[in-house]
Order: C-alpha cells, then structure tokens, then sequence
C-alpha cells in the first residue's frame, strides 16, 4: 500500500512537470502553428539558469526559478522575432529552425558546463513528509504545488483578459483577429516568450530532482509530442488531461516493470487513442 501511494504521488509530480512543458508547446503551435523542438532545449536552459543563479551564485532557489524563466522568456522572444518571423509561409523554415536552435543550446551548455559534471540544485524545501503513511520528499510537492499555481495562472490570464483573448482570437482564427485591429506579430512574440518560460520554469522545478546535462531536454520532448498527440494538437485542456494520462500510466509501469517497457507502453497508449480517436481526447476533427 505505502508503495502504491508513493507511486501515485511521483505520477502526480511527473504530470505537474510535464503539464507546464506539454501546455507551453500546445500554446506556441495554437498560435503559431509550430513545432518547437527546441522546447525540450528550453527546458534544460531553465535548469541550468536555476543551478547557476540560484546555486552557484548563492541567490538562492526562488531567485534562480525566476532567472530561470527570465532567461528562458528572453530566447523564445529572440527566436520568433529574429528568426520565425522571417520564415513567414516557409512551411518546412521554422522546423529547420527549431532543430537548429536544438543543437545550438545544447552545444553551448556542453561546452560552458561540461558533458559529464554533476550539478546538484539545492532547494529550500528539503526533507520528507508522510502522507498516508508513505514518505514523500517535500520539493515533490512543491512542484505539485507550483505546477497547480502556474497553470491556474495561465488559466485566468487567458480567460479573463484582453491579452488571453487576443491569444486564443489569433490561435482560432488569425485573419479574422488582424481584421479586428489584434497585432499578429505581438501576440505571436508574447505567445513565443510565455511558452518558453513555462518550459524555462519546469526545468527549474526539476533541476533539484533530476541530473542536470546537456541532454536532459531529449526525454521530455519526446513524452511532449507524444502528450500534444494524445491530448489533440493545439488543445492546452486536452495537453493537461493528457499529461496526467500518460505519466501516471509512464510512472507505473516503470514502477512496477522498468523504464523501456514503460516508454514502449507508452507509444502504445499513443496508437490506441488515435484509432479510437483520430484526433486526439481533446482535438477537433478537421473536415477535408
């Protein structure tokens, strides 16, 4: 039972982290309609801004969360101004970008930070708690808990302002937003830079948790376009409903059988829904 409880709760972490990573993804292809692969690239950025501000420099973790997601603001601004606003109607442009800002990061942080060092993020919330009876290290719930606060956030600013309405004008429908006076290529900056410091502070809340290298970025975005297929592309509910799907059942598998199994289970789930579900949980079907 204590371990079952312990499972539940690494799940609900897992869907936390990836909720914010898979919702910035889905949000940048509603209104942009584009495949960032460099996301995953954003979210290691996020984990070793946190490590180097907050660690290193000794400003502690909250100030190495919030540089995390300064920094990580800062590059998605720069890529949809410097680069994917100049590949306007170059359909396979931004993806070659993407792929490109990819490599660029991640040759970077190698060489700034090495290949092989182990960074350890320290976190103000250490130690364990019992819940249930089974123990729960206290920064687990902190993501939980960050995570929760974050996408509520995310959630009133796009209901209940004129920015999130402007937002989600252009991801609907983006000539009829410019005919209304809504700027395309301000939201589409603002949109680009939100969804990077999502991904920025996902990183941060994970870099205390997870080994912190170059390469941290690949595993999340694969289980990112798996949860965007899941849930229905450029859906953020259906990314949220489809994160806690797949890494509840990613976590328990690996529990209970080991990580490849988990990983090949998972692309399974992925081909059972589309059959079911051509278009995802969430997904709108598109009429030819």
């Amino acid at each position: 039972m204590q371990f079952l409880i312990e499972t539940l709760l690494n799940s609900a972490m897992a869907s936390a982290a990836s909720a914010l990573v898979v919702v910035g993804l889905a949000l940048i292809f509603g209104v942009m309609r584009i495949e960032n692969f460099a996301h995953g690239e954003l979210y290691m950025v996020g984990a070793y801004a946190t490590w180097y501000f907050g660690t290193n420099l000794g400003a502690g973790y909250p100030a190495g969360l919030v540089a995390a997601m300064v920094l990580t603001a800062a590059i998605g601004a720069f890529m949809e101004f410097f680069l994917f606003r100049r590949l306007k109607g170059n359909p396979l442009g931004p993806l070659i970008v993407t792929i490109g800002v990819l490599l660029v990061l991640q040759t970077a942080a190698a060489w700034l930070f090495g290949v092989n060092a182990n960074y350890l993020v320290d976190s103000p919330f250490t130690g364990v708690v019992k819940i249930a009876g089974a123990n729960m290290p206290l920064h687990r719930l902190f993501v939980i808990a960050a995570a929760i606060v974050l996408l509520g956030g995310l959630t009133i600013l796009l209901r209940t302002t004129r920015f999130g309405w402007a937002l989600r004008a252009v991801a609907q429908d983006r000539d009829a937003a410019c005919l209304q006076g809504i700027s395309i290529g301000t939201i589409s900056l603002m949109a680009m830079a939100l969804s990077a410091a999502l991904a920025g502070v996902a990183g941060g809340l994970m870099a205390p948790i997870v080994r912190v290298s170059p390469y941290m970025g690949q595993p999340i975005i694969i289980t990112a376009f798996i949860v965007i297929i899941l849930g229905g592309i450029g859906s953020m509910e259906g990314a949220i409903l489809a994160a806690i799907i797949y890494s509840t059942f990613f976590t328990f598998v690996s529990a209970y059988f080991d990580s490849t199994i988990a990983s090949i289970a998972g692309l399974c789930l992925m081909l059972v829904v589309l059959i079911v579900m051509p278009s995802g949980l969430m997904g709108k079907a598109q009429k030819v």
